[in-house]
């Protein structure tokens, strides 16, 4: 009797201590994981995301939790953070244990093959290959191109009242247009655009895939987009010239064992491509015409400066140079400074491809992580009075990892510069011609 006491005594001792240990692993888990609530099941936060001004959004969690807090947006577990020391660790440290990614919705629309999802050498293939054609020794002879869009828009503005984010979207898509394709063909890109136009409707609205919504009609939308775009990559694959833009260059590229890249690979990175070059390039100019006409000091200033060079171009009878794009210090200013107050990218997404401690926390495998340019951006620590419009602040370098509008690392936008080009011509034609 006294041995069965005893075996049963040292059972549930083995019992006992087994529940105590995985309820100490679980509750250390548990306690590990970033502040910060869940929402609702499936829905999450995401409904506060939308419907709430960004700012407070972000402000209102980072105040009550920190620095890094969770939380659950567009059907994924979500950790975001704020500080520009743990942006640098997922953006560029340890960029490997966090793969760049995106909602399943919004992956779906811009295309699988794309290279914002992408690490290792087929993501290294496509950086090369992008990087070279939007290179400033690239883009220096589109000056003349992006000119005539310019001119051309805006002599479409006489005497009518214009929607301006719908303007600096026309503008963008052209510039995105020739990017991607080289040449124009007016028939082809206006079907392109008008499919483009639908995808990014859906892309912007909630991931509801219901007959009549935005989501359902961008799907559609993105289909006959690819089927197009894949015709166009036939047609140039079949001729003795691949034509011009990234499209030329990615039907060129070859790997180490001499392979192309197959057609859906380009589509992709075409759509890709366009979308990135075009959304977020539209509303920085929107909010620049915007920052301008609220802060008539800094106009006039942008104005003199715009002024010098038009006097030299009309001098020497000619159109807008690459030099001269060179020599506009101050709008360039405006432009940084209105990517900070703006900050069009507000966050990014990771993924977590392991269990990931980040600054004393637990990022389970799987888990999106997002930096917060927004909240880094608005920092009075870095920029003070943050909330106001100050061009000058740029005339000292900001901290390192404080200011990232393009993203960082090895992910980091590699159309900045071409960006920055159609924004300066624009604004230079804009002051000197227009009150």
């Amino acid at each position: 009797m006294q041995l069965f006491y005893a075996i049963l005594f040292f059972i549930s001792f083995l019992l006992l201590s087994l529940m105590c240990l995985l309820f100490k692993r679980g509750n250390l888990k548990d306690k590990r994981l970033p502040p910060g609530s869940m929402g609702w099941p499936y829905i999450g936060e995401t409904l506060k995301l939308y419907t709430q001004n960004p700012n407070t959004f972000f402000s209102t969690r980072q105040k009550g939790y920190g620095d890094i807090f969770k939380t659950h947006i567009l059907g994924c577990p979500c950790v975001m953070i704020s500080s520009p020391e743990a942006a640098k660790i997922v953006l560029v440290s340890q960029a490997n244990l966090f793969k760049p990614t995106y909602p399943p919705s919004k992956e779906m629309m811009i295309g699988p093959e794309a290279i914002f999802f992408h690490q290792g050498d087929y993501h290294s293939r496509l950086k090369k290959l992008v990087q070279a054609s939007f290179l400033p020794s690239a883009i220096r002879g589109s000056v003349s191109e992006i000119e005539k869009i310019v001119l051309r828009l805006v002599s479409s503005w006489e005497n009518t009242t214009i929607n301006t984010l719908n303007e600096m979207k026309k503008f963008a898509f052209d510039v995105a247009i020739i990017s991607a394709f080289g040449g124009r063909s007016d028939l082809e890109t206006e079907g392109i655009k008008h499919l483009y136009n639908c995808l990014e409707k859906g892309y912007n609205s909630m991931p509801l895939d219901l007959p009549g919504t935005p989501f359902r009609k961008a799907k559609k939308a993105r289909k006959l987009l690819n089927e197009r775009i894949k015709k166009m990559i036939k047609r140039r694959r079949e001729s003795q010239k691949k034509g011009g833009g990234l499209l030329g260059v990615l039907l060129e590229s070859k790997d180490h064992k001499f392979n192309n890249l197959s057609d859906s690979q380009v589509a992709d990175n075409i759509i890709g491509v366009i979308f990135a070059a075009h959304d977020t390039t539209a509303s920085v100019l929107t909010w620049i015409l915007k920052y301008l006409h609220d802060n008539k000091e800094v106009l006039e200033a942008v104005t003199r400066e715009q002024e010098k060079i038009r006097w030299a171009v009309k001098e020497e009878n000619r159109g807008l140079r690459w030099d001269d794009t060179r020599r506009m210090p101050l709008t360039n200013r405006v432009i940084q400074e209105t990517l900070r107050a703006a900050s069009v990218l507000s966050f990014t997404f990771r993924e977590a491809v392991q269990d990931v401690e980040l600054q004393g926390y637990l990022i389970p495998k799987g888990w999106k992580v997002l930096p917060l340019f927004r909240s880094i951006h608005h920092c009075a620590d870095f920029f003070p009075q943050p909330e106001k419009f100050d061009p000058s602040r740029f005339e000292v370098p900001p901290r390192p990892n404080t200011f990232l509008p393009f993203g960082n690392g090895v992910h980091s936008c590699p159309g900045s510069e071409l960006a920055k080009l159609e924004i300066l011509i624009l604004l230079h034609h804009l002051t000197t011609m227009y009150r």
